[in-house]
């Protein structure tokens, strides 16, 4: 990162991945609340009149059933491919850990190799790849995930280390001084080493203050080294549950044939207690936040500007999503064409809806080119927001968002494992593993006014969060000369 033009490149990717990082897995949540005793909240796409069906996408067919200990379990049979995929969705994530105990499903996703009563420490890799798989895991502030890509002759090897995680996997001494070692290297190359790397943690702590998504889910080091043996096992042992957990499989396999494999390695997994759902409440914001993070490794003036947004399942998510793209994305978007073509104040530019399951946001941040204050890039894009605000979006723009949305969907489910992952979260987050067949559907019944309501209900001026990084030698930052006023 020593050469100029590539520090620059690097630290452009380096913020996009901050951001993205989080927005993962998968594709893309007014605050309704968490469940704090045994009843699902009302989906949002359940109050909605669905629209029309008028997509043309071809239907994924699945079936799906509850085992009696509560495993939600979605199969998709398909021969195109001899490969199977599973896919296991844990509704744990970083927003169900106590404050002063950050990181902990995110250390889980490490944990959950370690092996099992059954599996010798360190064989779960071995194993999967051995014969012929890939394997994976990841965290978000609402699931942790594992899943297996596989030939389709291998789906009893899948089942048979799922099931042993899920039963009874290894969380000894071992293990867990092993993954503590592990999360804070990542932790320290990823983020705290990274430009822009506490990006999101900043971000965070502003949008999502005084809730449990105010922090994010690569959590603290300092909790992860205070936490005992005991406290993993009781993470462990509250959410890691078949009750708490969607098994979704997609391929190349007999439907009754994998019905009774599933029954045979999951039926017999004792059910446990309830979850209770933390509960998600934002006061009203009155007032605008700013805040300058200052960063020796800061390489161009940064800022983001982030707003509270829906969650995920509310109908207006739809018309957010489509409004971020028309921002922001191409080089025929607003944000791009003013900021970096026009003016040619910022080298990268992006606009971002970040939508949760009981909380959301939409950002728009930009990078500035050398020279450019900050208050120059936040005098733009406060002016496209505003503008987009009085004067809606055009009929063309509109056009070319909806377009890019069903490009978008005809391209999503090419994979078994994507399919898999989509049927699981579909199930979870929306109660409706149909959308899956539907959800294009929602974006194409979006009106073109809906974007600029929603620009006008959530862009609001006190609502704004303004999260700042001064590069040291940077006009505009920390110690730096003051530079004139861009024209």
């Amino acid at each position: 990162m020593i050469p100029a033009k590539l520090a620059t490149v690097a630290s452009v990717c380096s913020l996009a991945l901050s951001l993205h990082a989080f927005a993962e897995p998968a594709t893309p949540q007014k605050p309704i609340g968490a469940d704090p005793g045994n009843k699902a909240p009302v989906p949002q796409t359940a109050l909605l009149v669905p629209p029309p069906h008028v997509s043309i996408v071809k239907p994924i067919h699945f079936v799906e059933y509850d085992l009696e200990n509560g495993l939600h379990v979605i199969l998709h049979e398909n021969h195109a491919v001899p490969v199977v995929a599973t896919y296991v969705l844990y509704h744990v994530g970083s927003k169900n850990e106590r404050p002063d105990r950050t990181g902990f499903a995110h250390f889980f996703e490490h944990l959950m190799f370690e092996g099992s009563e059954n599996i010798p420490r360190g064989k779960i890799d071995k194993y999967i790849s051995g014969a012929g798989g890939n394997l994976n895991a990841s965290t978000s502030f609402d699931q942790t995930d594992y899943f297996f890509n596989l030939p389709s002759n291998q789906l009893k090897l899948a089942l048979w280390i799922e099931s042993e995680r899920m039963l009874h996997a290894k969380i000894d001494e071992v293990g867990v001084e092993t993954q503590r070692k592990v999360v804070k290297e990542e932790k320290r190359r990823s983020y705290d080493n990274q430009p822009y790397g506490s990006l999101f943690e900043e971000l965070s702590k502003l949008v999502f203050k005084g809730t449990p998504y105010s922090w994010v889910p690569i959590g603290s080091v300092q909790y992860i080294d205070q936490a005992t043996i005991d406290e993993f096992r009781q993470f462990y042992k509250t959410y890691y549950l078949p009750n708490n957990a969607t098994l979704a499989i997609a391929g190349d396999f007999d439907l009754e044939a994998t019905k009774k494999l599933v029954a045979e390695y999951f039926g017999t997994i004792p059910r446990g207690p309830e979850i209770v759902r933390p509960v998600v409440q934002l006061p009203p914001q009155t007032e605008p936040v700013k805040h300058d993070v200052v960063r020796d490794n800061t390489p161009l003036n940064a800022s983001l500007h982030a707003w509270r947004a829906s969650t995920e399942t509310d109908p207006d998510s739809y018309a957010l999503e489509l409004l971020g793209n028309i921002l922001s994305s191409g080089r025929s978007s607003r944000l791009y064409k003013r900021l970096v073509e026009k003016e040619q104040a910022a080298l990268e530019v992006e606009a971002f809806p970040f939508l949760l399951e009981n909380a959301g946001m939409l950002g728009v941040y930009a990078i500035g080119q050398q020279g450019i204050t900050l208050d120059h890039l936040d005098a733009l894009i406060d002016e496209e927001v505003e503008k987009v605000k009085a004067e809606g979006v055009t009929a063309e723009e509109f056009q070319k968002a909806q377009n890019q949305k069903e490009a978008e969907f005809a391209s999503s489910f090419g994979t078994m494992h994507t399919r898999a992952s989509e049927l699981a979260r579909y199930h979870v987050f929306y109660h409706d593993t149909n959308l899956i067949n539907t959800e294009l559907d929602h974006y194409l019944a979006v009106k073109r006014e809906d974007l600029q309501r929603v620009a006008k209900k959530y862009l609001t001026k006190e609502g704004v969060n303004i999260l700042r990084y001064p590069a040291p030698t940077a006009p505009g930052g920390p110690g730096a000369p003051e530079a004139p006023a861009s024209k």
